[in-house]
């Protein structure tokens, strides 16, 4: 069903867009405007116009919601291990990560880790059972011996909290990174993002989705290691020589504050260690935790594992996804030390007020104009957007899914909706999840991209992640049990969350945070597990009987995939 945007469409999305822009201005109304960077326009636009084409070949062959939603389970295990890739590694991986060692060294090393320990569990545990167990979404996986309703339910909800807390972090990245570079006002930064991302999904759906996220995957690591061999040139390849420097960089800085020669040193050194970013044992065991088991959970990387033939495919994507994963994270640390030698003693990258100019996420940014003036600076810029707009489509694509597939065919229809029904729910969906990314990705201009990304991962550990596992691999799991425990850890985590300094302090402005940790996971994920035994180990109602019934044909399906659709048909 090829499509084009029709002038009333691009009318349509204007107007959606226009009050956004409005109250846009008048929040960043006093931001400093940068000057224009023409190297980097012209970078965007020909990424822009590139991805574009891309998506106008993916909507000639956009025909049935299966095309909508997985691309007909077409895609190899290479091709999607590189697409799971780009759709991880978002702007909160290169922008985030980056800024985080910049600021607090050692600290922000927890998030590499984190972000990449998760994939052993989705290899071992979950991808084959996912590709054999689901056709669209997560929740194909999590009812399939359970009732539909309840759990489709629990689903949609855990699923759009999760993939609107992802999307506020990239359209901030988004956001701060064209406002610096092109000199437009914030809101105006981020409505762009938003009306690009809905036009690639609207009519490319997954298979422009896939596409615009393998390139941006090959781009995203030409650039990172680029710029990570610049960096360690520069020391003579010695990694102990660019640490000594940002130290003494550090202690520099300290001393020029006016601290003590001791006190200056000590402040140093401490980028070496941990106790910068997260400073309590609590704290740091719940967010190593969010970022481990949240991978499990996200609702964008599990729909992955549904676009290709077969559970072998299902397995090879995760290698390889965890091998580019791994080898990234390896260039953002060094990126980051890189920028506080670079970047942190040049005047012409910090604000009046000493910090970064365009803000703290721009650090990586500022290191490639460092390395390679101004072309490099646009070359970069492009791949940082290229990143966040292929990591919005894949959350968007995710959160109709879930509205469209979930709510409206499987719980309103009964699961009687014609795939064209879906598909009009899916692009209308687009456009709501457009507007609220939007609308957050002001709200939340402040806040550090990469600890945006940790609180979608705690809702995804707290929820997701518990329900998936326990629906596959404990027989003795209900309905009851499932809907229970989700909801439960999912309102904690997000209760949490709220009352957390991230939010009840940073944001709503208030003295101290009721909730003192910066990460609700090691209360939310325990609980969920818990209710979720308890619940269904009390559960004695007829439909627990059919539940635990179930399990054998789950795992027997599961573990050898007979009965599960072909790449053709699912």
């Amino acid at each position: 069903m090829k499509e084009r945007l029709s002038p009333r469409l691009g009318l349509f999305l204007f107007v959606l867009i226009l009050p956004t822009m409005a109250l846009a201005d008048a929040l960043t109304a006093e931001a400093e405007q940068q000057r224009t960077n023409w190297p980097a326009i012209l970078m965007f636009a020909a990424f822009v116009i590139a991805t574009l084409g891309v998506t106008r070949w993916a909507a000639s062959r956009v025909k049935t919601a299966s095309d909508f939603y997985t691309a007909g389970g077409g895609i190899t295990g290479f091709q999607n291990g590189l697409a799971i890739a780009g759709d991880y590694m978002s702007a909160a991986s290169f922008l985030g990560i980056s800024a985080q060692i910049f600021t607090d060294g050692y600290d922000g090393l927890i998030y590499s880790t984190g972000f990449l320990v998760g994939w052993p569990i989705i290899l071992f545990l979950l991808a084959e059972r996912l590709r054999n167990l689901g056709r669209y979404t997560f929740a194909d996986v999590a009812s399939f011996r359970f009732a539909q309703t309840p759990v489709r339910l629990f689903a949609s909800f855990s699923t759009l909290a999760v993939v609107l807390f992802y999307l506020i972090a990239q359209m901030v990245g988004a956001g701060q990174l064209i406002k610096l570079l092109f000199g437009l006002p914030y809101g105006y930064a981020v409505a762009i993002v938003g009306v690009l991302m809905t036009c690639y999904v609207l009519f490319g759906g997954m298979v422009a989705t896939t596409w615009v996220q393998i390139i941006k995957a090959v781009l995203l690591l030409g650039a990172a290691t680029f710029m990570a061999i610049s960096v360690l040139a520069s020391f003579g390849f010695s990694p102990d020589a660019l640490f000594a420097r940002a130290v003494q960089v550090k202690a520099d800085m300290a001393a020029a504050a006016g601290a003590a020669p001791g006190e200056a040193a000590e402040r140093g050194r401490s980028i070496m260690g941990p106790g910068g970013f997260i400073k309590d044992p609590v704290s740091a065991i719940s967010f190593g935790m969010a970022l481990m088991f949240g991978t499990a959970g996200l609702p964008h990387i599990l729909m992955r594992f549904f676009t290709v033939p077969d559970a072998k495919a299902a397995r090879k994507s995760v290698l390889w996804a965890t091998g580019w994963i791994g080898y990234f994270y390896v260039l953002t640390f060094i990126i980051g030390f890189g920028a506080i030698v670079m970047v942190g003693t040049n005047p012409a990258y910090l604000d009046p007020a000493g910090g970064l100019r365009g803000g703290g996420n721009m650090a990586a940014i500022h290191l490639a104009n460092a390395i390679g003036g101004d072309l490099f600076l646009g070359f970069v810029s492009a791949v940082a957007f290229a990143t966040i707009l292929a990591v919005v489509a894949g959350l968007t694509l995710a959160g109709a899914s879930a509205v469209s597939h979930d709510l409206y065919a499987m719980v309103i229809r009964k699961g009687q909706a014609t795939s064209q029904e879906e598909l009009r729910v899916s692009r209308r969906t687009v456009f709501g999840l457009a507007l609220a990314a939007i609308l957050l990705g002001i709200i939340f201009e402040k806040q550090n991209v990469a600890f945006m990304v940790s609180l979608a991962f705690a809702l995804a550990a707290s929820g997701n992640f518990p329900v998936l596992l326990l629906s596959v691999l404990w027989p003795g799991c209900t309905t009851r049990g499932v809907v229970v425990g989700g909801m439960m850890g999912v309102v904690l985590a997000i209760v949490l969350t709220v009352l957390s300094p991230a939010i009840w302090v940073s944001v709503f402005g208030n003295a101290e945070p009721i909730f003192p940790y910066s990460s609700p996971t090691i209360f939310s994920m325990p609980l969920a597990f818990f209710t979720i035994w308890l619940v269904s180990t009390l559960d004695r109602s007829g439909r627990a009987a059919v539940d635990r019934g179930g399990y054998l044909e789950q795992r027997v399906r599961s573990e050898t995939g007979i009965g599960a659709s072909g790449a053709s048909a699912h």
